[in-house]
């Protein structure tokens, strides 16, 4: 709620002593400044308003709370006459009520049809009542055609009343001043000048225009039901499985305020790092900017504040006293690690064990250097052993009976997905035909792949387009994807798909392997054309093979990359579906074995570094729990502060586009692993994040007062 209510900030006040008045023969206190319309309202005295606002400066301009002061003349209005000692104040008279129903009609008099139930307008003329000023009076609207064409909201001026509100909050508030009132008399509208669109009017598109307005003249395109608000408001916030607060980083980031910035991400997660080079940034993809041009850079941002760690938040970072109780977590990816991260800071003892002889699981083995730097890795893993997490690598656990021999009072298993699915073609056990993520593993952990000449590669995903790229790095002379969809419904992020093809990779499209056979000197790929037919339940066009329409294709080596599934030992003895994933309560991720949790890749399939990081911390809350602790593991280094109202103007701010991550040039990093994607420098990294349209702001306005559930102007007091 801002600090900006009624008369404060325009009247003197003679100190602190409350006033005395009466209202409506009850006898109140009000603090000086105050009007009568908020001394009522804070009394439980509801007067009839439609302009006023409590994140306003008074307007006085809808007179529907006029009411009588003893000693004064007419009917001035209580949003804008201050309270003073001694004063008595009727609200509620005959001739109140009479005029507050002939304002309505008059209010109503050009109004089209029955305004939205759901509206402040439609409440209040309920509540005041209508008296029928002009029998046979016909209502005739302006008729102005409704304004479709913004991106966000529609604007509907016939169902406007002028009442003010859109246009001060636009003015005295935001400070953009993109609209206001135009013409004159009845011909009076609130527009834009010489009615251009919105974004070349200054526009910021905060909507709190649409917040205020209490009419339905401005609504949202898209329907927002009250218990969607925050998540339909805040996209990027709710797009984010952790629920970072991006919108707050973001903003700290456009003021300069970068440690601060980092902190906020590190309330959330343990690998604002990893996250800032390889995240899959479903933010962006929810980024409400995106409509209007082209979304934040959201992950670059979290990149530039991480890369520019100083360390300052180690000083916040409270660690609980040692509770006695042991804790294990089988796997070292994202999750698991995550996991032990927050046990640990709740005072238990955590051992994570690691098969591999690095940890960092799909991290480390999957996603290549040149994407994810290893000393960047190794750095955000160093943070989590250094409040006393311990990683026992080399170390395969075959049975959960054993840890609990050891004396853990609860595992986690967070095994990931680390098996590669198989093309289930004729001819696939050939032994030139491999896994995309077997691939990987060996390239990352420093194994010989043996790979040279045409390699093709199935799949249309992130992995796929991984595999192709490393294969160009070790040793492959030519990479072709097969996909058999079209670019638009490959599920690779777009960034992906686009270095993939500046750094040679070739991609057919609409094409299907189905049956591999060995040749003299190659392998021989018999494939099928594809069309798209109806939507399957990703929501893409399914693929259709086209009759009589297969070709040959000839490769050196074939590689699967069409996704992966969990493979716990058996041993394990959890409950798991039929495509291996183990089975876990949705909520706490307790498996059918007390004392046993698990989650990420192991339990949804293949899915993101941050689902994973998600996971884990669900995971570290109810073992917690389960241990004996309150399962709270939210971290607060920045306390919250006053996101100030004000915008001001750009006049070129719908028009600024997307600052694009700067990469090497394909010469430098074609044949090796250098880091491809370079980070921002300060200068873009602060003006990408002022393009952020501020969508917090609206959910920190007001309520404006409604009239009591159930009563009206004519109930009996």
């Amino acid at each position: 709620m801002y600090k900006m209510q009624g008369l404060h900030k325009y009247l003197s006040c003679d100190g602190d002593k409350m006033i005395s008045l009466t209202i409506n023969d009850k006898k109140i206190e009000a603090a000086p400044g105050k009007t009568v319309l908020e001394a009522a309202l804070e009394a439980g005295i509801y007067i009839p308003n439609l302009c006023y606002c409590p994140d306003l400066p008074p307007i006085g301009a809808c007179r529907l709370c006029i009411v009588e002061i003893e000693g004064a003349r007419g009917f001035p209005a209580a949003c804008t006459t201050a309270v003073r000692e001694a004063m008595v104040v009727r609200t509620d008279t005959p001739k109140l009520k009479a005029l507050r129903q002939n304002i309505m009609w008059l209010t109503l008099s050009g109004y089209p049809g029955e305004p939205e139930k759901s509206s402040q307008l439609k409440k209040v003329a309920d509540y005041i009542g209508i008296k029928e000023m002009l029998p046979g009076f016909v209502p005739r609207p302006a008729n102005i055609p409704p304004l479709l064409n913004e991106p966000f909201f529609v604007r509907d001026l016939d169902k406007c009343i002028l009442c003010g509100r859109c246009v001060k909050m636009c003015g005295e508030v935001r400070k953009t001043g993109a609209i206001g009132l135009v013409n004159r008399g009845i011909k009076t509208i609130v527009g834009t000048g010489r009615g251009t669109p919105l974004k070349d009017a200054g526009c910021k598109f905060c909507l709190a225009c649409v917040e205020v307005c209490p009419s339905g003249a401005l609504y949202d395109k898209e329907k927002i039901e009250e218990k969607d608000r925050e998540k339909k408001l805040l996209p990027c916030v709710h797009g984010c499985p952790a629920g970072i607060n991006i919108a707050r980083y973001v903003r700290l980031i456009a003021a300069g305020r970068f440690q601060d910035a980092l902190e906020v991400i590190r309330e959330k997660v343990p690998f604002p790092l990893v996250l800032g080079y390889a995240c899959n940034h479903p933010c962006e993809e929810a980024c409400r900017r995106g409509k209007l041009n082209n979304p934040i850079s959201i992950k670059a941002l979290k990149r530039f504040v991480a890369d520019r760690d100083t360390g300052r938040w180690r000083a916040k970072l409270a660690i609980a006293p040692d509770t006695g109780k042991k804790a294990a977590v089988v796997g070292s990816g994202p999750g698991g690690l995550t996991a032990a991260w927050y046990l640990r800071l709740a005072g238990h003892a955590v051992t994570v064990f690691e098969a591999q002889s690095e940890p960092g699981g799909m991290l480390r083995a999957a996603i290549p250097a040149y994407r994810l730097p290893r000393n960047v890795l190794k750095k955000e893993i160093g943070e989590i052993e250094r409040v006393g997490v311990k990683i026992r690598t080399n170390t395969a656990i075959k049975s959960l009976d054993e840890l609990f021999k050891q004396g853990f009072g609860a595992v986690f298993v967070a095994t990931g997905a680390p098996a590669g699915i198989k093309l289930g073609v004729p001819g696939e056990d050939d032994p030139r035909v491999l896994d995309g993520i077997s691939f990987l593993n060996a390239v990352s952990y420093g194994r010989k792949t043996g790979l040279e000449g045409e390699v093709l590669i199935v799949g249309g995903g992130n992995v796929a387009m991984d595999v192709a790229r490393t294969a160009l790095r070790v040793g492959a002379k030519k990479a072709v994807i097969l996909y058999r969809r079209t670019r638009e419904e490959m599920p690779a992020l777009r960034e992906e798909v686009a270095e993939a093809l500046a750094e040679g990779v070739k991609i057919r499209f609409l094409t299907a392997a189905c049956g591999i056979s060995a040749g003299k000197w190659k392998l021989n790929v018999e494939c099928v054309r594809m069309k798209l037919g109806e939507p399957d339940s990703s929501g893409r066009r399914r693929p259709v093979p086209i009759e009589g329409n297969n070709i040959v294709i000839k490769a050196d080596r074939i590689i699967a990359a069409i996704g992966q599934k969990p493979d716990a030992p058996a041993e394990f003895g959890l409950a798991a579906d039929n495509k291996g994933n183990i089975q876990a309560d949705a909520q706490t991720l307790a498996c059918s074995r007390p004392g046993v949790f698990a989650g990420g890749d192991a339990v949804s399939g293949p899915a993101s570094i941050i689902e994973a990081i998600q996971a884990g911390r669900k995971a570290a809350a109810s073992i917690d729990k389960y241990l004996g602790g309150k399962g709270e593991i939210n971290r607060k280094f920045l306390p919250e502060d006053e996101a100030y109202p004000s915008l001001g103007r750009e006049e070129d701010f719908c028009y600024r586009e997307r600052s694009e991550v700067p990469v090497i040039p394909v010469s430098r990093r074609r044949h090796n692993f250098k880091l491809v994607e370079r980070a921002f420098g300060e200068k873009t990294a602060v003006a990408e994040a002022k393009r952020c349209l501020r969508c917090e702001l609206r959910l920190k306005i007001s309520k404006a007062p409604l009239p009591p559930t159930g009563q009206c102007d004519n109930c009996p007091t």
